[in-house]
Parts: structure tokens; C-alpha cells; sequence
């Protein structure tokens, strides 16, 4: 099977499928996708593609600005489109101070993604759970907040942190692409931080660390804080996991 699928506009779209999970099983292949902004998916090839992996939902996890800005999946018979923006305090990652430890200055942004954005990621997880057909979501990157909901559902699901953290890191291998992408969207700034686009272990690694500490466990965040259910966890599985 194929990890990373190739687009002429999306990068970093990935199949989620694969990971070792929890009571032996595996994260099935072809179920749950994770991507950067599908607002450039246009090309005739792209949307025969796209249309091959029978995607049924679309789940944006971009401010509604964002969107309004570059664009959205294009309307496609079939799939349904869901605007859910988990982030609630926007930041400029090219101005971060490079004085900065980075990896635990994005964290702490994702601890408040994790607190902030508690009813919009409850209904991306029953959406996934639900799901009919398979599934992508999506921020503009690709990066930060798909890689804490990619992180959630792959918890969840059981797998362990190693594989959550080296799926998250495998974006390292567009971050010379996404810096490209910023210079040509953004003429004539400079951009200050060094660590733009990158998307090390440290910082997933950090994330869970601070959900542990705070909630006890992935799990317990998840149907404490989020309020999701036992009977959503085992839909997850059911529908994500191997038999």
C-alpha cells in the first residue's frame, strides 16, 4: 500500500492506514486520509485521483478567513463538505521570535487547540466514526492541525506513540515545499522563523506529554474533556481497525 498519495496541486496527502493498533489489529489502508489545503485540488488528473480513493467526506479544519482567502475542495458529487476550525487563536507562524524554543512554543499552541477547540473535534471524531466512505481531512499545511487529530485518532485507535509521532514527523518530508509555497504567497516579507514547515517528532511528542499530565491519559482527554463515548471509540475502531 501507498503512504504518501501524489497530487499535482495537494501535498502531503497521506493514508493513515497501516500502523499497528490496539488487540493485534491494524489501522486499515484506504479509510482515513490526512492532507494539506485541498483548495488547489483542480487539475482534471487531480480530481480523477481524488475521486479514485471514493472520498466521502471532506472534514476543513481551517478558519472559515482562510478558506475564503485560498479556496476549498471544489464541489463534488457525492462527497460532503465540513468546515470544523478546531483553532480558535490564530498566529503567525513566520513571525515566531526565533528566540524561542519552537518545539515547545508549538505545543503549547496545540494544548490550546486541545482546550479551545473541544466541540469542533468531537465532530470531526464522530464524523470519522460515522463515515460511510473514506475520509480526509485537512488544515493548509497539513501540519499542525491535522497532525494533532491524525495524533487523536491514531491514540485512540491504539497506536502507539512511536508510530503517532513518525507519522506526524513524516511532513518533514515537504517542509523545503512549504517554505517554497510561503515565499511565493508572500512577496517581499521575511521570514523570520527558522523552523517554518518543519514538523519534528518533539513536538507530537510534546502534545501527548501534555495531555497525560493534564488529563491522565489520550483517552481520558477525549471522553472527559471532549466528551466523546465509549460507544464512539468503539465505532472508531470498528470502522478504522482491521478485523
Amino acid at each position: 500500500m501507498t503512504r504518501h498519495i501524489a497530487f499535482d496541486g495537494p501535498h502531503n496527502f497521506r493514508d493513515l492506514g497501516g500502523y499497528p493498533a490496539a488487540d493485534g489489529r491494524a489501522v486499515r489502508w484506504g479509510r482515513l486520509y490526512r492532507s494539506a489545503s485541498l483548495g488547489v485540488l483542480a487539475s482534471p488528473a487531480d480530481l480523477e485521483r481524488f475521486r479514485g480513493l471514493d472520498i466521502g467526506t471532506v472534514i476543513d479544519l481551517r478558519y472559515p478567513w482562510e478558506i475564503a482567502r485560498k479556496g476549498r475542495v471544489p464541489a463534488l458529487d457525492g462527497v460532503a463538505y465540513h468546515n470544523l476550525s478546531i483553532e480558535h487563536r490564530p498566529y503567525d507562524q513566520a513571525e515566531i521570535d526565533p528566540e524561542l524554543d519552537p518545539w515547545r512554543y508549538l505545543a503549547d499552541r496545540f494544548a490550546e487547540v486541545a482546550e479551545d477547540g473541544v466541540t469542533e473535534i468531537r465532530a470531526v471524531l464522530e464524523l470519522v466514526a460515522d463515515a460511510d466512505h473514506p475520509v480526509v481531512f485537512h488544515c493548509a499545511s497539513g501540519k499542525d492541525r491535522t497532525g494533532l487529530i491524525a495524533a487523536l485518532v491514531l491514540s485512540l485507535l491504539g497506536v502507539g506513540e512511536d508510530d503517532v509521532a513518525a507519522d506526524f514527523a513524516l511532513t518533514e518530508l515537504v517542509t523545503a515545499r512549504l517554505v517554497a509555497d510561503w515565499h511565493a504567497a508572500n512577496p517581499g516579507r521575511t521570514l523570520r522563523w527558522p523552523g517554518f514547515g518543519r514538523a519534528p517528532e518533539e513536538v507530537i511528542r510534546l502534545t501527548l506529554a501534555d495531555l497525560r499530565s493534564a488529563h491522565g491519559s489520550v483517552h481520558a482527554y477525549a471522553t472527559g474533556k471532549v466528551g466523546i463515548d465509549e460507544a464512539l471509540i468503539g465505532r472508531l475502531r470498528a470502522r478504522l481497525l482491521s478485523a
